[in-house]
């Protein structure tokens, strides 16, 4: 009896067993996670070596002495190892008005000795790129000598580099500002009368006023570049050759080899902040990069502002009004299929359409007395806003249809029963309840506008902007200058700058600013879809 009970019990749970479904999605959702495990650690991975290898540039590494032989001969190199391989060092060297090439390879067998002396000091410079070797003297503007073991040297040299400073940006001040106030109205003048809006006399009398207070300028301009050269500054390199140069041609000079935690911690902060907010130099290769953050930020800003409301217009007919059939389906595949064309093909339709056509016929009718010279008729940064608006519209439009419908029925219908007009159902009920899915669809559009290069070579970018599109200078607001974007930046240093060892820690440490500053703007965007959503929500209850 108990053998029977044994085997019926068995044969039950066999059957149960048999009629329970088998999981066969499971080793498939396996391999979906796996998938994404994978792809989360290719995407931390590349953060993590662009963050790694921009980062390496505001770092202050010692200065290395390194003894080596060289065809049987010993030599000696102050430089910073910047890259090891098994075989090979690569030393920045700087110095290239002595040296000619700023980087080293060395041999590590070739290698006897490193050592990191004290006395070396690293040089910013405007001109031939950084400097390494041992300060000797300073020679003041009267001819006063201080060397460089006398106390309080360093404390001088930084002062007087804070003068020729000083000096450098009055000098800025006077030749951007003041003199290109007296150069726009003498450009003022000569078109004046050219149209016929001033009789010769008056244009001759006009233009010999403003030639004198350009001369004085021009004058005060000298005396002021005469006494950058007084300074003088006296190194001495590792070959034992001294140089004397004008202080004015130094920016900061640092002695990585005396730095603490703390005051290297200090000194990458303050390399940061003057990569931030300093204009580039040395073919974009050193100095700042603030008219590309500047140009990136207000394209991207004015490239939302433009696409939002077609975007958004568009959807709401093709959801709310066109009459569903074949021609609001084919419109809907021309939509989808915009998103999937290359984004060069928008840079010549760009280039075409809005500057050759709009832009010239804005020039014929608002600018004709600046004429042959173009002013709208040239690529400018309302034009290549514009073109990535276009570039992006897919998204907005889709992303605000997906929005759009996902708002109930019923919601609709009890608002259309309280007796709003479609309009006014549209407007004060799915809208605001649309608005959380419209700013997803605006932060995709900004995350690959921001990204874009291709379109901006031909409707604005440059490789250097001498003056931006928003300043002090009436009407504050230039739509049609050139600017600097921070895509562009990178792929002029990586593949057009003449010293691309040189170029290399700029090319990542823009890369990583790009990526914080995409990412910045993103989650600003999505704080406001989430504080709007919880209203929203709230409003609900």
């Amino acid at each position: 009896m108990a053998n029977f009970q044994s085997k019926q019990l068995q044969k039950d749970g066999s059957s149960a067993q048999a009629r329970r479904p088998r999981r066969t999605g499971e080793p498939w959702v396996w391999l979906c996670s796996a998938g994404l495990a994978v792809g989360v650690a290719m995407t931390l991975g590349f953060l993590g070596l662009i963050a790694v290898k921009g980062s390496e540039r505001f770092w202050p590494r010692e200065i290395e002495l390194i003894d080596y032989s060289e065809n049987g001969e010993g030599r000696q190199v102050a430089g910073i190892i910047v890259g090891e391989s098994a075989n090979e060092a690569q030393v920045f060297r700087g110095n290239k008005d002595l040296e000619g090439d700023a980087f080293l390879f060395l041999k590590k067998d070739s290698i006897r000795e490193r050592t990191t002396p004290a006395e070396f000091f690293l040089a910013e410079r405007l001109e031939w790129g950084n400097a390494i070797g041992v300060p000797v003297a300073v020679v003041q503007a009267g001819g006063l000598r201080m060397e460089a073991g006398a106390a309080g040297f360093n404390e001088r040299l930084e002062a007087t580099i804070k003068e020729t400073g000083a000096r450098r940006a009055a000098i800025e001040e006077i030749e951007k500002a003041r003199i290109g106030r007296v150069n726009r109205a003498m450009e003022k003048v000569r078109i004046d009368q050219r149209a016929g809006r001033l009789d010769a006399a008056s244009a001759a009398s006009r233009q010999a006023v403003l030639q004198s207070d350009y001369d004085g300028l021009a004058a005060e301009a000298r005396g002021l570049r005469q006494q950058q050269l007084e300074a003088k500054f006296i190194y001495r390199s590792v070959q034992g050759r001294e140089q004397e140069q004008p202080v004015s041609n130094f920016v900061h000079i640092s002695y990585p080899n005396q730095m603490g935690v703390f005051a290297k911690t200090g000194e990458m902060f303050r390399r940061i902040w003057s990569f931030v907010s300093e204009d580039p130099r040395e073919a974009n290769t050193e100095g700042g990069i603030f008219p590309a953050i500047f140009g990136t930020v207000l394209m991207t800003l004015v490239m939302s502002l433009m696409v939002t409301p077609f975007g958004v217009v568009a959807a709401i007919y093709l959801r709310e009004y066109a009459r569903q059939g074949w021609m609001v389906r084919f419109v809907r595949i021309a939509v989808n299929n915009l998103a999937g064309v290359p984004s060069i093909v928008f840079g010549v339709f760009g280039l075409a359409f809005f500057v050759y056509f709009v832009g010239a016929r804005i020039d014929l009718w608002f600018f004709h007395d600046q004429l042959p010279t173009p002013t709208y008729g040239t690529g400018g940064i309302f034009w290549a806003s514009l073109t990535l608006a276009l570039l992006t519209l897919p998204v907005v439009i889709v992303a605000t249809e997906e929005a759009l419908a996902a708002v109930p029925r019923g919601v609709r219908e009890a608002a259309l029963a309280c007796g709003a007009s479609k309009w006014q159902m549209i407007q004060r009920v799915v809208l605001p309840a649309s608005v959380p899915g419209i700013l997803t669809g605006v932060i995709l559009a900004m995350a690959r506008g921001a990204g874009e290069v291709a379109p901006l070579m031909l409707v604005g970018v440059v490789k250097l902007a001498p003056t931006l599109a928003v300043d002090s200078i009436a009407p504050f607001i230039h739509p049609e200058r050139k600017f600097m974007h921070l895509g562009f930046h990178i792929y002029d240093l990586g593949f057009q700058s003449p010293d691309s060892e040189a170029a290399r820690p700029m090319v990542f440490a823009t890369t990583l600013l790009l990526i914080v500053l995409v990412i910045a703007m993103n989650l600003t965007a999505i704080l406001v879809r989430n504080r709007i959503r919880k209203r929203l929500t709230t409003n609900a209850f």
